[in-house]
């Protein structure tokens, strides 16, 4: 096994920047009545539902404390000339976040990330837009179980690119899910949804960070119902045969033809963006 979790963590550390302001500084002193949940997010979209944990957690009769953060290893930006810690690492560093919390382990099965993972005890692990796939072991460590926020009415448009499939084909309605995570892709029974009327004229980066928007909202609104296991009796499992599937957009899809029909065209604006969810 390799140090790469380390190593970035390392990286994390030594180029945390102090936070832009003292009043987005959050005290994170762990609580030990208060039950630990980890958050896995990766793109500045994730940073929305971030945010609602953080300020939910701050509340004084608040269940439960962000123990720790997941998050994609730093990478390349600038033609490669610096390496940057992911949007959603770098936004918890500015928040006051402990850099030694946020972890970005380049797999999720490591063992090094997983023996750390452990020893933080998480009851819950809540995920959106994290961009790695969650093995087994992972999935068994939170006594609780993981939840993501899906940008979509599950079981439709499972996949990596539900938003944009959505608007490539037109249609009038999306909305976002809170499910259970399971090893099948997007498959894991439905906590609770809610639904959005698609605007004619909105591209996808304006429709996804509505939709986690609202997911954060029905989120918060949902974890007591998790923490008391109640979520977990309620669930509906999904009805596999009405599945349709979201995969990531090639880059011939989002070329733009001029013999396409305006709405071909305008559904396909935006396509070229991707957040392996």
């Amino acid at each position: 096994m390799n140090s790469s979790s380390l190593m970035l963590r390392r990286f994390l550390c030594f180029n945390a920047s102090p936070p832009s302001s003292s009043s987005s500084i959050l005290c994170f002193s762990s609580n030990r009545n208060r039950k630990p949940l980890v958050f896995l997010g990766s793109p500045q979209v994730s940073a929305t539902v971030l945010d609602a944990l953080l300020n939910a957690s701050g509340a004084p009769d608040s269940l439960f404390e962000v123990a720790a953060i997941v998050t994609q290893p730093p990478s390349r930006k600038d033609r490669g000339k610096k390496v940057l810690p992911s949007p959603l690492a770098q936004h918890a560093l500015d928040r006051g976040f402990p850099s030694d919390l946020i972890f970005t382990p380049a797999r999720a099965g490591e063992d090094m990330f997983l023996s750390s993972l452990r020893a933080l005890q998480p009851e819950l692990c809540i995920t959106a837009a994290y961009g790695n796939i969650l093995p087994s072991k992972f999935l068994n460590i939170p006594t609780l179980g993981t939840v993501n926020i899906h940008p979509s009415l599950l079981p439709l448009y499972r996949g990596a690119a539900p938003v944009q499939r959505a608007l490539q084909d037109g249609v009038k309605e999306t909305g976002v899910s809170l499910a259970f995570t399971v090893r099948a892709l997007d498959a894991g029974p439905v906590i609770a949804s809610q639904r959005l009327e698609i605007d004619d004229q909105i591209k996808a980066p304006d429709l996804l960070a509505l939709l986690f928007s609202e997911g954060s909202k029905l989120l918060i609104h949902q974890l007591p119902s998790i923490f008391d296991g109640s979520a977990k009796l309620k669930a509906q499992s999904q009805d596999d045969s009405k599945a349709t599937l979201a995969p990531k957009i090639s880059p011939e899809e989002s070329w733009l033809s001029f013999d396409q029909e305006a709405v071909v065209l305008h559904n396909k604006d935006g396509l070229e963006l991707e957040l392996k969810l």
